[in-house]
């Protein structure tokens, strides 16, 4: 499903909206979701699930190619856990 087909469902399940508008409200809920996860607090959406920012720290690597080893930088990455009700939706 890409973004336009989430702007299309909008516009047919909650009516009343133009796809501009539909696509304004997808774009700002997007939106909102990142300037959260930037400011490193979690995002829960009750009956789907978690977003969560976790701090990597650095760690040794190797270059795959050349075999070189290398520091791979710490860095801040996304998990997302799902909510039991996303899972038995789609476990049955």
């Amino acid at each position: 499903m890409t973004k336009a087909d989430l702007v299309e469902q909008v516009c047919e399940r909650a009516g009343g909206f133009s796809k501009r508008e539909a696509s304004d409200l997808v774009d700002s809920v997007f939106d909102t979701i990142k300037e959260v996860l930037a400011e490193g607090e979690k995002v829960k959406i009750s009956g789907f699930g978690n977003f969560v920012v976790r701090e990597k720290g650095p760690r040794p690597g190797r270059n795959p190619r050349t075999g070189t080893e290398i520091t791979i930088e710490a860095r801040r990455v996304i998990g997302f856990k799902p909510s039991l009700v996303l899972k038995s939706v789609l476990n049955g």
